[in-house]
Formats: structure tokens, C-alpha cells, sequence
């Protein structure tokens, strides 16, 4: 992905643009009604008074602005269970909800529509095919607020539920998981030995701190195809960086006046996201079950419900296949361990549920399924969290039954 394609995707999912863009709708469509004398020279066969116009218009303005408001609040309120109920990092993806967006626009755009006929009828700029054509067009704008209007009164019944939020995080890590599996590296080579690092390689470091948010890879390989370089990137989205992580080694005749170059393909910001990071969803899905086992939510329900999603996502990362062709020859990018995801999706759960009987045998269940196909790294991962969690529950296990359950799953799987 370029980055002015992964820009305009972050910019899509603000609602300000969308917010802007129908309230330019709504100011254009009430001036052309003071021009239909002139595009629309045919004669209407009614006739509009203004009061009457003038009506409709001062009720959707009045209305818009207090359903505005309302929606708004509601928005907030839904934001505040999310981040008390699940997770403060799901927020994010109920602040670009699609529905939402479409819906506060509509609602935005119809009171600068209503308010802005309002003045223009009022300036007597209207004829009367004006009038005509307005008040069709405002009887067109009262259906498009009574649909937008059932459709967000259907949709606030679900906003901010922790059910449908776990849904939305599911969904986000399965794209994030689906757009990695097509291009595993990147459309790079694989570079399986990261830890160690190329001989008479140059090290470009990172000047800020904060979390890889992007790579702009094709601008990397263009980098390293005009200066004869070979590229080599030891970090993936989502990684923390410091004040002197190594973000990429170059091997070849390198000139000081690039470093900055290429260093700025690289986007460093506060906060994680979804795009190129598959395990900040598996992260934050854990967090949701850490959540839901903690003593004051007490919700073990949850937690198996989150497990279940978990083992469902890494078992579309077991199928990813490595014979995927190389757009970028010049460069090579270390993939993301097996372990790490591992890691993310299950070690919350294990550690908090600990001492409850239930968590422990749908996880060895959930790993032990894992283990039943992918590649042997990914099998071996699954088999090495499975020893963990069983670990962790045979020290904080009280009742005998329980660790005699809990060894006689673990020692069938292994």
C-alpha cells in the first residue's frame, strides 16, 4: 500500500469530511432552486406559498438540531461503556462507524439545507418555479431523514454492547489478518534471521517514540532501486520504537543525504491501529477477556466468548502460505512470529484465569485444536502456549478435581 492510499483510508474513516462534504450538499442543493427559472424553464403544474415552504424548513432546522445533539450524546454515552465494559482501544472503531457517520452527516447537512433556504426564501430570491422546486426537494429531504432516522434508532440498540463491540474488534482483525496473508512480506523477501544483522549494513534508527504505525514499502524499494541498496526491515507495524530502534539496515553504496529520506517512509505515532498490525486486534481482544475476569466484572462468559474468536482468527493465520511472488527484490522484511500472535491472543486470558477451571480447559481445547494444522512453527507456538496456561493453572488450581481435570486434558494433548 502507498502512503497516500493508506492516508485517504484513515482520512475515510473521519467523520469531519463526510460532516463537510453534506453540508456542501445541503447549501448547493438550496441555491439551485433560485436558479430553476433558468435550468428548468418548463411550468410547474402547482404552486407553492412561501409560508408553506417556509414551514418545512424552520421544523427540519429546529428538529436537526435537537436530533443532532441527541445523537451525539448518545454517541458519547456508547463511547463510555465501550472504554468502561470492554476496552478503551475498541473505542476507536466505534468512532469511525460507518453508520454513524452517514447518519450525523445526513442530520448535519439537512440543518444547513433547512437553514440556508431558510435565508435565501427569505431574501425573496425564490420565484415561484423556486419555490416549486424547493419544496420538492425538502419533501425529498424529510424522507431521506425518516429513513436515516430508522435506521439510527436500529442501530443505537446495539452501540456500545459488549457483544457487538467484540464483533467489530473480531471483524477489524480479521482484515487486518486476510490483507497480511495476501501479502505476507509486504511484497518483500522474507528475512527470517532478524536477529542478526547484515554484514557492513548501514542502520537506520528512529528519531521518535512511539509505535510503528506504517512502512511505505514501495517507496523503500524505489529508494533502494535507484541507489543500488539492499533493504532490510527488522520491525513490523504495531512494534514500539525508541529513540534509536533500528526501523531498517541498508547494505551497499549508501550516502548520508538519504538517511532522512528513508527514514521518513516511516510512520511513528502515540497509538496503535488495525491497519498492517494483526496482532494489536489479537491484543485487544485479550484485553476485552482480561477485562471481563477481573473481580469486578466477574463475567467468565466473556472471556470464553473471546477465546472462541481468538481460535478462530489464528486459525486463519494457520493457513497463510509462503509461495507468494516478490514485487520488491531489494527488499527484505522479517515476518511476524508465530509465538508473538500466540502471545497476544492468549496470555491475558491464561494468566487472569488462572484459578478459574472453565478458562483453563477451553483454552488447552482452543490451543490443542491449533496444533491440528498450519506449518510446524505455528504448531509448535500453539503447543508452547498450551504448556503455559497449563503451568499457570496447576499453581493457582485449589481443588484436586480441578488439577486432576486440567492435567488429564494436557496430558492428552500431549
Amino acid at each position: 500500500m502507498k502512503y497516500g492510499q493508506w492516508l485517504l483510508s484513515r482520512i475515510k474513516r473521519q467523520l469531519w469530511w463526510q460532516a463537510i462534504l453534506f453540508g456542501i450538499l445541503g447549501i448547493t442543493t438550496a441555491l439551485v432552486a433560485t436558479v430553476s427559472d433558468r435550468f428548468f424553464p418548463w411550468t410547474l403544474p402547482f404552486e407553492v406559498s412561501r409560508e408553506a415552504v417556509d414551514s418545512l424548513l424552520n421544523v427540519i432546522a429546529s428538529s436537526m438540531l435537537a436530533v443532532t445533539t441527541f445523537s451525539l450524546g448518545a454517541v458519547t454515552s456508547a463511547f463510555g461503556a465501550a472504554t468502561n465494559n470492554v476496552t478503551p482501544r475498541a473505542t476507536k472503531l466505534l468512532m469511525e462507524d460507518k453508520v454513524t457517520h452517514n447518519v450525523l452527516s445526513t442530520f448535519i447537512g439537512a440543518f444547513i439545507f433547512s437553514i440556508v433556504g431558510l435565508i435565501v426564501l427569505r431574501t425573496g430570491s425564490y420565484g415561484d418555479e423556486g419555490r416549486a422546486v424547493l419544496f420538492v426537494i425538502t419533501i425529498g429531504v424529510i424522507a431521506l431523514i425518516v429513513a436515516q432516522l430508522l435506521r439510527w434508532i436500529n442501530h443505537l440498540l446495539s452501540l456500545g454492547r459488549v457483544s457487538t463491540t467484540i464483533e467489530r474488534v473480531e471483524d477489524a482483525t480479521r482484515l487486518a489478518i486476510t490483507t497480511r496473508l495476501s501479502v505476507p512480506y509486504l511484497g518483500a523477501n522474507p528475512w527470517r534471521n532478524a536477529d542478526t544483522p547484515p554484514e557492513n549494513a548501514r542502520a537506520i534508527r528512529s528519531k521518535e517514540i512511539g509505535y510503528l504505525q506504517f512502512a511505505d514499502i514501495e517507496a523503500l524499494s524505489r529508494l533502494c532501486e535507484e541507489h543500488a541498496l539492499t533493504g532490510y526491515i527488522p520491525v513490523n507495524a504495531g512494534a514500539f520504537c525508541y529513540e534509536g530502534t533500528v526501523l531498517m539496515y541498508v547494505v551497499g553504496p549508501f550516502e548520508d543525504e538519504l538517511y532522512d529520506t528513508l527514514l521518513n517512509q516511516f510512520v511513528i505515532a502515540s497509538t496503535r491501529t488495525f491497519d498492517q498490525d494483526p496482532r494489536f486486534g489479537l491484543a485487544v481482544m485479550a484485553e476485552v477477556a482480561s477485562r471481563a475476569l477481573s473481580p469486578a466484572t466477574n463475567d467468565p462468559g466473556t472471556a470464553l466468548d473471546v477465546i472462541g474468536r481468538q481460535t478462530r482468527l489464528l486459525a486463519q493465520w494457520g493457513k497463510g502460505r509462503d509461495d507468494v511472488p516478490v514485487d520488491y527484490p531489494r527488499l527484505y522484511v522479517s515476518p511476524i512470529a508465530h509465538a508473538d500472535l500466540f502471545e497476544d491472543a492468549f496470555m491475558l486470558p491464561a494468566r487472569d484465569g488462572a484459578h478459574l477451571i472453565e478458562i483453563q480447559l477451553r483454552l488447552q481445547k482452543s490451543l490443542t485444536a491449533l496444533q491440528q494444522s498450519g506449518s510446524p512453527a505455528f504448531r509448535a507456538a500453539a503447543r508452547q502456549q498450551a504448556e503455559m496456561a497449563y503451568q499457570r493453572a496447576k499453581l493457582a488450581l485449589t481443588a484436586p478435581c480441578d488439577i486432576e481435570r486440567i492435567e488429564r486434558e494436557a496430558g492428552s494433548q500431549a
